[in-house]
Protein backbone atom coordinates (compact mmCIF):
# COMPACT_ATOMS: atom_id res chain seq x y z
CA UNK A 1 0.00 0.00 0.00
CA UNK A 2 1.46 3.73 -1.33
CA UNK A 3 2.33 5.83 2.34
CA UNK A 4 0.69 8.76 2.14
CA UNK A 5 3.74 11.90 1.82
CA UNK A 6 3.71 13.72 4.92
CA UNK A 7 2.59 17.53 3.66
CA UNK A 8 -0.62 15.88 2.28
CA UNK A 9 -1.41 14.16 5.41
CA UNK A 10 -0.85 17.47 7.54
CA UNK A 11 -3.50 18.95 5.31
CA UNK A 12 -5.77 16.10 5.87
CA UNK A 13 -5.46 16.77 9.69
CA UNK A 14 -5.71 20.59 9.64
CA UNK A 15 -8.53 20.63 7.90
CA UNK A 16 -12.05 21.91 9.35
CA UNK A 17 -15.68 22.53 8.43
CA UNK A 18 -17.54 25.13 10.19
CA UNK A 19 -21.33 25.54 9.04
CA UNK A 20 -24.32 25.92 10.64
CA UNK A 21 -24.78 22.28 9.33
CA UNK A 22 -21.46 20.52 9.73
CA UNK A 23 -18.79 21.17 12.43
CA UNK A 24 -15.66 18.48 11.64
CA UNK A 25 -12.00 18.64 12.81
CA UNK A 26 -8.88 17.65 13.05
CA UNK A 27 -6.99 15.20 15.75
CA UNK A 28 -6.59 18.21 17.70
CA UNK A 29 -9.97 19.51 17.62
CA UNK A 30 -11.09 22.65 16.15
CA UNK A 31 -8.59 25.23 16.10
CA UNK A 32 -10.48 28.20 16.91
CA UNK A 33 -7.76 30.92 16.53
CA UNK A 34 -7.45 29.57 12.48
CA UNK A 35 -11.48 30.19 12.45
CA UNK A 36 -11.25 33.37 13.88
CA UNK A 37 -9.35 34.45 10.98
CA UNK A 38 -11.24 32.83 8.99
CA UNK A 39 -14.32 34.49 9.85
CA UNK A 40 -12.89 37.87 10.19
CA UNK A 41 -14.61 38.40 13.66
CA UNK A 42 -12.61 39.37 16.88
CA UNK A 43 -11.42 37.98 19.65
CA UNK A 44 -13.37 38.78 23.33
CA UNK A 45 -10.40 40.28 24.95
CA UNK A 46 -9.73 40.73 29.10
CA UNK A 47 -10.80 44.87 28.40
CA UNK A 48 -14.17 44.24 26.82
CA UNK A 49 -15.46 41.58 29.58
CA UNK A 50 -14.29 43.95 32.48
CA UNK A 51 -16.17 46.36 30.74
CA UNK A 52 -18.97 44.44 30.65
CA UNK A 53 -18.87 44.14 34.25
CA UNK A 54 -18.86 47.19 34.87
CA UNK A 55 -21.28 48.41 32.86
CA UNK A 56 -23.78 45.59 34.38
CA UNK A 57 -22.57 45.91 37.91
CA UNK A 58 -22.27 42.21 38.20
CA UNK A 59 -19.71 39.68 38.03
CA UNK A 60 -19.41 38.34 34.45
CA UNK A 61 -20.93 35.21 33.64
CA UNK A 62 -18.59 32.23 34.14
CA UNK A 63 -18.73 31.84 30.35
CA UNK A 64 -16.85 35.01 29.39
CA UNK A 65 -14.72 34.12 32.53
CA UNK A 66 -13.53 30.70 31.01
CA UNK A 67 -13.13 31.91 27.26
CA UNK A 68 -16.24 29.98 26.58
CA UNK A 69 -17.50 32.84 24.90
CA UNK A 70 -14.89 33.68 22.83
CA UNK A 71 -15.40 35.46 19.77
CA UNK A 72 -17.52 38.71 18.67
CA UNK A 73 -18.20 41.49 15.93
CA UNK A 74 -18.82 44.99 17.59
CA UNK A 75 -19.68 43.94 20.85
CA UNK A 76 -17.92 46.80 21.76
CA UNK A 77 -20.49 49.12 19.64
CA UNK A 78 -23.14 47.41 21.41
CA UNK A 79 -21.59 48.30 24.71
CA UNK A 80 -21.29 52.01 23.64
CA UNK A 81 -24.74 52.38 22.82
CA UNK A 82 -25.76 50.99 26.70
CA UNK A 83 -23.04 53.08 28.13
CA UNK A 84 -25.09 56.23 26.12
CA UNK A 85 -28.33 55.45 27.95
CA UNK A 86 -29.65 54.35 24.42
CA UNK A 87 -31.36 50.51 23.92
CA UNK A 88 -29.91 47.42 22.07
CA UNK A 89 -32.03 43.85 21.97
CA UNK A 90 -31.01 40.16 21.70
CA UNK A 91 -32.11 37.65 19.37
CA UNK A 92 -31.06 34.22 19.10
CA UNK A 93 -32.83 30.68 18.30
CA UNK A 94 -33.33 27.04 17.86
CA UNK A 95 -33.66 24.45 15.28
CA UNK A 96 -35.99 22.04 16.67
CA UNK A 97 -34.92 19.08 15.86
CA UNK A 98 -35.35 17.07 18.99
CA UNK A 99 -38.32 16.03 21.23
CA UNK A 100 -35.66 17.17 24.15
CA UNK A 101 -32.40 19.54 24.66
CA UNK A 102 -29.55 18.44 25.39
CA UNK A 103 -26.46 20.94 27.18
CA UNK A 104 -25.12 21.78 24.58
CA UNK A 105 -28.50 23.15 23.21
CA UNK A 106 -29.06 24.88 26.70
CA UNK A 107 -25.59 27.15 26.42
CA UNK A 108 -26.59 29.42 24.39
CA UNK A 109 -29.78 30.33 26.65
CA UNK A 110 -28.28 30.40 29.42
CA UNK A 111 -25.66 32.92 28.54
CA UNK A 112 -28.65 34.58 27.02
CA UNK A 113 -30.53 34.77 30.33
CA UNK A 114 -27.62 36.45 32.06
CA UNK A 115 -27.68 39.07 29.20
CA UNK A 116 -31.54 39.91 29.14
CA UNK A 117 -30.97 40.08 33.14
CA UNK A 118 -27.47 41.58 33.08
CA UNK A 119 -28.69 44.77 30.42
CA UNK A 120 -32.57 44.33 30.81
CA UNK A 121 -33.26 44.21 27.16
CA UNK A 122 -36.02 42.41 25.11
CA UNK A 123 -35.15 39.86 23.36
CA UNK A 124 -36.55 37.59 20.30
CA UNK A 125 -36.03 33.69 20.24
CA UNK A 126 -36.61 32.14 16.77
CA UNK A 127 -38.09 28.71 16.11
CA UNK A 128 -36.51 27.68 12.96
CA UNK A 129 -39.17 24.86 12.50
CA UNK A 130 -38.84 25.40 8.80
CA UNK A 131 -35.22 24.54 8.38
CA UNK A 132 -36.09 21.72 10.75
CA UNK A 133 -38.31 20.42 7.73
CA UNK A 134 -36.04 21.93 4.86
CA UNK A 135 -32.75 19.53 6.20
CA UNK A 136 -34.38 16.75 8.09
CA UNK A 137 -36.70 13.96 7.70
CA UNK A 138 -40.01 15.41 9.37
CA UNK A 139 -43.26 16.70 7.93
CA UNK A 140 -44.64 20.35 8.58
CA UNK A 141 -46.96 19.26 11.15
CA UNK A 142 -43.87 17.02 13.47
CA UNK A 143 -41.54 20.55 13.18
CA UNK A 144 -44.14 22.39 14.97
CA UNK A 145 -45.26 20.29 17.01
CA UNK A 146 -41.04 19.97 18.47
CA UNK A 147 -40.74 23.76 18.05
CA UNK A 148 -43.64 24.41 20.81
CA UNK A 149 -42.05 21.32 22.89
CA UNK A 150 -38.44 23.14 22.79
CA UNK A 151 -40.24 26.28 23.55
CA UNK A 152 -41.42 24.65 26.93
CA UNK A 153 -37.61 23.93 27.73
CA UNK A 154 -36.15 27.27 26.69
CA UNK A 155 -38.74 29.30 28.93
CA UNK A 156 -37.61 26.92 31.95
CA UNK A 157 -34.30 28.69 31.58
CA UNK A 158 -36.02 31.19 33.56
CA UNK A 159 -36.70 34.25 30.63
CA UNK A 160 -39.07 37.43 31.45
CA UNK A 161 -42.28 36.59 29.62
CA UNK A 162 -42.59 40.23 29.53
CA UNK A 163 -39.23 41.02 27.82
CA UNK A 164 -39.40 38.10 25.37
CA UNK A 165 -40.69 36.71 22.42
CA UNK A 166 -40.73 33.24 21.27
CA UNK A 167 -41.80 32.45 17.32
CA UNK A 168 -41.87 29.74 15.48
CA UNK A 169 -41.27 30.41 11.51
CA UNK A 170 -44.31 28.07 10.15
CA UNK A 171 -46.29 30.47 12.41
CA UNK A 172 -45.11 33.88 11.99
CA UNK A 173 -43.30 34.57 8.89
CA UNK A 174 -45.34 36.65 6.81
CA UNK A 175 -45.90 40.86 6.38
CA UNK A 176 -42.91 43.53 7.56
CA UNK A 177 -40.90 39.90 8.60
CA UNK A 178 -41.37 38.89 4.89
CA UNK A 179 -40.76 42.26 3.19
CA UNK A 180 -37.47 42.43 4.51
CA UNK A 181 -36.54 38.68 3.70
CA UNK A 182 -37.57 39.58 0.10
CA UNK A 183 -34.75 42.46 0.75
CA UNK A 184 -32.07 40.53 1.85
CA UNK A 185 -32.59 37.94 -0.55
CA UNK A 186 -32.79 40.10 -3.66
CA UNK A 187 -28.92 41.69 -2.35
CA UNK A 188 -27.32 38.28 -2.46
CA UNK A 189 -26.39 36.60 -5.48
CA UNK A 190 -26.73 32.70 -6.17
CA UNK A 191 -22.59 32.12 -6.17
CA UNK A 192 -22.54 34.37 -2.75
CA UNK A 193 -24.83 32.56 -0.76
CA UNK A 194 -22.72 28.75 -2.24
CA UNK A 195 -19.89 30.76 -1.28
CA UNK A 196 -20.84 31.56 2.39
CA UNK A 197 -22.54 28.17 2.82
CA UNK A 198 -21.53 25.50 0.54
CA UNK A 199 -24.74 24.78 -1.11
CA UNK A 200 -24.14 21.91 -3.90
CA UNK A 201 -26.00 21.43 -6.95
CA UNK A 202 -28.03 18.37 -5.52
CA UNK A 203 -29.16 20.95 -2.93
CA UNK A 204 -33.31 21.71 -3.21
CA UNK A 205 -34.13 25.38 -3.73
CA UNK A 206 -35.40 24.93 -0.26
CA UNK A 207 -32.15 25.27 1.06
CA UNK A 208 -30.88 28.04 -0.59
CA UNK A 209 -33.99 30.38 -0.12
CA UNK A 210 -33.60 29.74 3.69
CA UNK A 211 -30.84 31.94 4.96
CA UNK A 212 -32.97 35.18 4.89
CA UNK A 213 -34.79 34.05 7.12
CA UNK A 214 -32.33 33.92 9.81
CA UNK A 215 -31.16 37.02 8.60
CA UNK A 216 -33.81 39.02 9.30
CA UNK A 217 -34.80 38.72 12.93
CA UNK A 218 -32.06 40.67 13.36
CA UNK A 219 -33.65 44.11 11.83
CA UNK A 220 -36.06 45.23 14.60
CA UNK A 221 -38.56 46.42 11.45
CA UNK A 222 -39.14 42.82 11.17
CA UNK A 223 -41.38 43.03 14.07
CA UNK A 224 -43.24 46.43 13.93
CA UNK A 225 -45.66 45.50 16.63
CA UNK A 226 -43.35 44.37 19.15
CA UNK A 227 -40.38 47.31 18.30
CA UNK A 228 -43.05 50.04 16.88
CA UNK A 229 -40.98 53.25 15.89
CA UNK A 230 -37.56 51.54 16.51
CA UNK A 231 -36.63 50.86 12.95
CA UNK A 232 -32.69 51.26 14.25
CA UNK A 233 -32.95 49.39 17.42
CA UNK A 234 -29.35 48.09 17.17
CA UNK A 235 -29.13 43.49 17.55
CA UNK A 236 -27.05 41.56 19.72
CA UNK A 237 -26.65 38.11 18.57
CA UNK A 238 -25.56 35.08 21.09
CA UNK A 239 -24.95 31.95 19.33
CA UNK A 240 -22.49 29.19 18.69
CA UNK A 241 -19.80 30.47 16.04
CA UNK A 242 -21.03 27.73 13.38
CA UNK A 243 -23.84 30.58 13.09
CA UNK A 244 -21.50 32.82 12.05
CA UNK A 245 -22.07 32.57 7.62
CA UNK A 246 -25.85 33.85 8.03
CA UNK A 247 -24.61 36.55 10.25
CA UNK A 248 -21.79 37.64 8.18
CA UNK A 249 -24.22 37.44 4.93
CA UNK A 250 -26.46 39.38 7.11
CA UNK A 251 -23.83 41.96 7.77
CA UNK A 252 -23.17 42.55 4.64
CA UNK A 253 -26.76 43.36 2.98
CA UNK A 254 -27.74 45.31 6.31
CA UNK A 255 -26.29 48.54 5.22
CA UNK A 256 -27.84 48.07 1.47
CA UNK A 257 -30.91 48.02 2.84
CA UNK A 258 -31.17 50.93 5.44
CA UNK A 259 -30.58 48.83 8.69
CA UNK A 260 -28.13 48.36 11.36
CA UNK A 261 -25.32 45.90 11.49
CA UNK A 262 -26.52 43.02 13.98
CA UNK A 263 -23.47 42.68 16.74
CA UNK A 264 -22.74 38.96 17.77
CA UNK A 265 -21.25 37.45 20.91
CA UNK A 266 -20.16 33.93 19.80
CA UNK A 267 -19.40 30.49 21.71
CA UNK A 268 -16.76 27.79 21.37
CA UNK A 269 -18.45 24.33 20.67
CA UNK A 270 -19.88 21.79 23.32
CA UNK A 271 -17.64 18.61 23.27
CA UNK A 272 -19.53 15.25 22.74
CA UNK A 273 -19.09 12.69 26.08
CA UNK A 274 -16.60 10.94 23.39
CA UNK A 275 -14.27 14.15 23.12
CA UNK A 276 -13.80 17.11 20.74
CA UNK A 277 -13.58 15.30 17.74
CA UNK A 278 -16.94 13.50 17.55
CA UNK A 279 -20.47 15.07 17.07
CA UNK A 280 -23.01 15.01 19.77
CA UNK A 281 -25.95 13.24 17.99
CA UNK A 282 -29.69 12.90 18.35
CA UNK A 283 -29.27 9.53 16.72
CA UNK A 284 -26.73 8.63 19.35
CA UNK A 285 -27.71 9.07 22.87
CA UNK A 286 -25.17 8.28 24.48
CA UNK A 287 -23.41 10.98 22.92
CA UNK A 288 -24.82 14.32 25.36
CA UNK A 289 -26.65 14.46 28.30
CA UNK A 290 -30.20 15.42 28.08
CA UNK A 291 -32.13 17.44 30.24
CA UNK A 292 -34.42 14.47 30.14
CA UNK A 293 -32.16 11.70 31.28
CA UNK A 294 -32.67 10.47 34.89
CA UNK A 295 -29.76 10.83 37.48
CA UNK A 296 -28.76 7.21 36.75
CA UNK A 297 -28.63 7.68 33.44
CA UNK A 298 -26.38 10.73 33.46
CA UNK A 299 -24.45 8.20 36.05
CA UNK A 300 -23.78 5.73 33.38
CA UNK A 301 -23.97 7.90 30.93
CA UNK A 302 -20.40 10.12 32.08
CA UNK A 303 -19.03 6.74 33.48
CA UNK A 304 -19.01 4.97 30.25
CA UNK A 305 -18.67 7.12 27.81
CA UNK A 306 -16.63 10.71 29.02
CA UNK A 307 -13.24 10.50 27.29
CA UNK A 308 -10.77 10.80 29.74
CA UNK A 309 -7.50 12.29 30.00
CA UNK A 310 -6.64 10.23 32.68
CA UNK A 311 -3.66 7.52 32.66
CA UNK A 312 -3.78 3.64 31.62
CA UNK A 313 -3.17 2.62 35.41
CA UNK A 314 -3.66 3.99 38.69
CA UNK A 315 0.21 3.90 39.53
CA UNK A 316 1.04 5.88 36.07
CA UNK A 317 -1.69 8.44 36.74
CA UNK A 318 -0.29 9.05 40.05
CA UNK A 319 3.45 9.37 38.41
CA UNK A 320 2.39 11.74 35.50
CA UNK A 321 -1.62 12.75 36.09
CA UNK A 322 -4.20 13.50 33.32
CA UNK A 323 -3.71 15.76 30.61
CA UNK A 324 -6.93 18.15 30.89
CA UNK A 325 -6.89 18.97 27.20
CA UNK A 326 -8.61 15.86 26.12
CA UNK A 327 -10.05 15.05 29.27
CA UNK A 328 -14.28 15.44 28.71
CA UNK A 329 -15.17 16.03 32.58
CA UNK A 330 -12.75 18.79 32.95
CA UNK A 331 -14.35 20.95 29.66
CA UNK A 332 -18.21 20.03 31.20
CA UNK A 333 -17.07 21.37 34.72
CA UNK A 334 -15.36 24.00 33.02
CA UNK A 335 -18.61 24.80 31.63
CA UNK A 336 -21.75 23.74 34.19
CA UNK A 337 -19.74 24.06 38.11
CA UNK A 338 -20.07 28.03 38.98
CA UNK A 339 -17.54 27.95 41.55
CA UNK A 340 -14.00 29.35 40.31
CA UNK A 341 -11.86 27.82 42.92
CA UNK A 342 -13.03 24.98 43.32
CA UNK A 343 -12.86 24.03 39.70
CA UNK A 344 -9.10 25.13 39.74
CA UNK A 345 -8.44 23.01 42.57
CA UNK A 346 -10.28 20.03 40.74
CA UNK A 347 -7.85 20.90 37.81
CA UNK A 348 -4.81 20.96 39.65
CA UNK A 349 -5.25 17.82 41.85
CA UNK A 350 -6.31 15.84 38.54
CA UNK A 351 -3.33 17.17 36.73
CA UNK A 352 -0.56 15.96 39.22
CA UNK A 353 -2.27 12.77 40.04
CA UNK A 354 -3.99 13.16 43.06
CA UNK A 355 -7.15 13.07 42.22
CA UNK A 356 -8.46 10.25 39.85
CA UNK A 357 -10.76 9.94 36.87
CA UNK A 358 -13.16 8.41 38.86
CA UNK A 359 -13.60 11.23 41.22
CA UNK A 360 -13.59 13.66 38.82
CA UNK A 361 -16.36 11.69 36.73
CA UNK A 362 -18.61 11.95 39.91
CA UNK A 363 -17.44 15.55 40.89
CA UNK A 364 -19.04 15.37 37.20
CA UNK A 365 -22.37 13.57 38.06
CA UNK A 366 -23.38 15.49 41.40
CA UNK A 367 -23.28 18.92 39.04
CA UNK A 368 -25.16 17.57 36.14
CA UNK A 369 -27.53 15.77 37.95
CA UNK A 370 -28.39 18.72 40.00
CA UNK A 371 -28.77 20.96 37.14
CA UNK A 372 -30.68 18.81 35.14
CA UNK A 373 -32.86 17.91 37.86
CA UNK A 374 -33.78 21.78 38.47
CA UNK A 375 -34.01 22.26 35.11
CA UNK A 376 -36.98 19.49 34.89
CA UNK A 377 -38.66 20.77 37.97
CA UNK A 378 -38.67 24.25 35.75
CA UNK A 379 -40.02 22.35 32.90
CA UNK A 380 -42.79 20.82 34.65
CA UNK A 381 -44.46 24.62 35.67
CA UNK A 382 -44.62 25.78 32.12
CA UNK A 383 -48.29 25.39 31.12
CA UNK A 384 -49.33 25.49 27.32
CA UNK A 385 -50.94 29.04 28.41
CA UNK A 386 -47.24 29.98 29.62
CA UNK A 387 -45.59 29.11 25.67
CA UNK A 388 -48.97 31.16 24.29
CA UNK A 389 -47.75 34.11 26.40
CA UNK A 390 -44.60 34.31 25.33
CA UNK A 391 -45.49 33.63 21.67
CA UNK A 392 -48.14 36.61 22.03
CA UNK A 393 -47.50 39.60 19.68
CA UNK A 394 -47.17 42.33 21.50
CA UNK A 395 -45.03 45.57 22.04
CA UNK A 396 -41.80 44.41 24.19
CA UNK A 397 -40.97 47.13 26.70
CA UNK A 398 -37.23 48.32 25.66
CA UNK A 399 -36.41 50.76 28.19
CA UNK A 400 -33.60 49.87 31.11
CA UNK A 401 -35.23 49.74 34.44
Amino acid sequence: MASVAPEVEKKEEEEQVVNPWEVSAGKGGIDYDKLVDQFGCQRLDAPLIDRIARLTGRPPHRFLRRGLFFAHRDLNEILDIYEKGDKFYLYTGRGPSSEALHLGHLVPFMFTKYLQDAFKVPLVIQLTDDEKFLWKNLTVEESKRLARENAKDIIACGFDVERTFIFSDFNFVGGAFYENMVKVARCVTYNKVVGIFGFTPEDHIGKISFPPVQAVPSFPSSFPKHFSGNDQLRCLIPCAIDQDPYFRMTRDVAPRIGYQKPALIESRFFPALQGENTKMSASDPNSAIYVTDSTKYIKTKVNKYAFSGGQDSVELHRKLGANLEVDVSIKYLNFFLEDDDELERIKKAYKEGRMLTGEVKQLLVTVLSEMVERHKRARARVTEEMVDAFMAVRPLPNMFG
